[in-house]
């Protein structure tokens, strides 16, 4: 992989409403301009996470463009090359994927899901933020990936040895 090229990544997740939102917005501002993030799911919501949004939305992340939306778009002609496709939810990972153009690294990082969060909504806002730092800790170890000096194979393995990691 290049030195000097914009990575793109794809974050997977069933509802495309939360976890992959977050890494989504995460790695755009982690990534440092060397990546350029974007999520979906297999049956979309439709909607963003209220919880989800209302972290965002505190932490300053721009939310003019973001919205749950059908991985279908990244599997069309003229939708942008992914590099890598990362999984965040268990279902996603074992869902049937769209072919995708140039044969992306793949990865499956399991979070747990702000959606399932129960208890009052200051519980439900706590989780969200507790997952969102979980995430937040592996978009960090993925950007700082020496990635132009990593062949696939080393990139693969180092990915899947990311999901192992406590988070």
């Amino acid at each position: 992989m290049a030195e000097n090229r914009v990575y793109t990544v794809l974050f997977l997740c069933t509802h495309n409403s939360a976890r992959s939102v977050m890494a989504e917005c995460l790695l755009n501002r982690e990534g440092k301009g060397r990546f350029r993030g974007f999520s979906a799911g297999s049956q979309p919501s439709g909607r963003i996470n209220p919880y989800v949004r209302d972290l965002l939305e505190r932490l300053g992340f721009p939310m003019a463009d973001l919205r749950s939306k059908n991985w279908d778009e990244f599997a069309t002609p003229g939708a942008p090359h992914m590099d890598f496709i990362v999984t965040v939810c268990d279902n996603a990972a074992g869902e049937v994927c769209p072919v995708w153009p140039g044969q992306p690294i793949s990865a499956h990082w399991g979070f747990p899901d702000p959606s399932g969060a129960e208890g009052t909504d200051a519980e439900k806002a706590a989780f969200t933020a507790t997952v969102f730092d979980q995430i937040e800790r592996r978009i960090r170890a993925f950007a700082s990936l020496p990635i132009a000096s990593l062949d696939r194979m080393a990139l693969k393995r180092r990915m899947d040895e990311m999901a192992q990691t406590e988070s």
